[in-house]
């Protein structure tokens, strides 16, 4: 009976975790998406008028359009290339949900973040509840890894293994095909989808699964490059399971 009980909290957790995102990302996206809208065609009305008149601007002119510039790149508007990408959104909804991942697993990348009042009154609260849920749902997880590693212990312990080293051989274990899955692997993919160069792979992962995340990489932020869709949401689940793992070291 208890492992049944224990069995449908997991499980319960697990669902309230996940839908706890998806309300949060459909939030974000609600209150954040006209607001950015109304950016991108101001940035792109701001370029029309500098290639109207870009032969006799004034220095002081030039400087307001180089700040005006600066500022649309910092709020994640390029207004480079054509009208299509107004309709490209920062906060569709695999934005959206990787964006409260990175929130409530205190990554914070820095990259997209909320700009209507709303929607920074909203983080707050988001992130109050969402952070200690976040750390209950890590360890849930690592605690469920932890049982696997109990079962390969027990298992190394019929085969007549002593237990200091079936300790060490269990962490050698989940170091070694963490570091493999976890960092080895997707660096690679990473490679591949985002044309950077191996080590820059490595680094992106580690930042990002310690938590460090400076934001300097960024998965899915290119201009002009082609992402497979749901390509965020993929890597936000590597993220999740990627601090599970985390918190299972620490366990053990």
């Amino acid at each position: 009976k208890a492992m049944c009980s224990g069995k449908l909290q997991t499980g319960l957790l697990v669902v309230g975790y996940f839908v706890y995102l998806l309300v949060g990302a459909a939030v974000f996206q609600a209150l954040e998406r006209t607001a950015e809208k109304q950016e991108k065609i101001a940035a792109a009305q701001m370029k029309e008028a500098f290639l109207q008149n870009f032969t006799h601007l004034t220095v002081a002119e030039m400087e307001q359009f180089m700040k005006n510039l600066t500022e649309a790149i910092q709020n994640g508007v390029y207004p480079v290339g054509n009208e299509s990408q107004i309709e490209d959104s920062n906060w569709d909804f695999s934005n959206s949900f990787f964006f409260a991942g990175t929130v409530v697993s205190t990554i914070g990348y820095g990259t997209l973040r909320p700009k209507t009042a709303g929607g920074q009154i909203f983080c707050v609260f988001f992130a109050l509840f969402g952070i200690p849920l976040n750390i209950v749902f890590l360890h849930r997880v690592g605690k469920m890894l932890s049982l696997l590693c109990k079962k390969l212990g027990k298992f190394l312990y019929e085969k007549g293994m002593r237990k200091k080293k079936i300790k060490f051989l269990t962490l050698l274990f989940f170091l070694a095909t963490g570091i493999l899955v976890f960092l080895c692997l997707p660096s690679l993919f990473f490679q591949i989808t985002e044309g950077w160069s191996y080590s820059e792979g490595i680094y992106f992962a580690f930042i990002t699964l310690s938590t460090i995340g400076f934001g300097d990489y960024v998965v899915g932020k290119q201009p002009g490059r082609n992402y497979f869709s749901y390509y965020r949401t993929l890597v936000a689940i590597w993220i999740l399971f990627g601090l599970a793992w985390i918190a299972l070291l620490f366990n053990l």
